[in-house]
């Protein structure tokens, strides 16, 4: 099993930034790849922000977050992080980190983001 906790929400205006890291535990040697998604106000679906390969670290955006967010991991913490800057009033949400391996996966409890003057 692998368990997930984040950190590092909270308030921000817009034009801010924020830095979330995601630590795992447990059976973190089978994990092949790390995300954060986003919840939005009102919405059910969780979109996908960014994710990351836990073998070769190469990562992937949401198209409205490139050039902003950056996903980074560090192996010797399990822990993933995402910087985000330039946060926008649309970026507000519940982010939750994601973890996948083989045909299973887990998520973290979230942290809330709010962007907002």
């Amino acid at each position: 099993q692998v368990q997930l906790l984040e950190s590092g929400g909270g308030l921000v205006q817009p034009g801010g930034s924020l830095r979330l890291s995601c630590t795992a535990s447990g059976n973190i040697g089978s994990i092949n790849v790390m995300g954060w998604y986003l919840q939005g106000p009102g919405k059910r679906r969780r979109e996908l922000v960014a994710i990351i390969s836990s073998k070769d670290g190469s990562a992937s955006y949401k198209d409205s977050v490139k050039g902003r967010f950056t996903i980074s991991r560090d192996n010797a913490k399990n822990t993933i992080s995402l910087q985000m800057n330039s946060l926008k009033p649309e970026d507000t949400g519940v982010y939750y980190c994601h973890a996948a391996w083989g045909t299973s996966t887990e998520w973290g409890p979230g942290t809330q983001v709010t962007v907002s003057s």
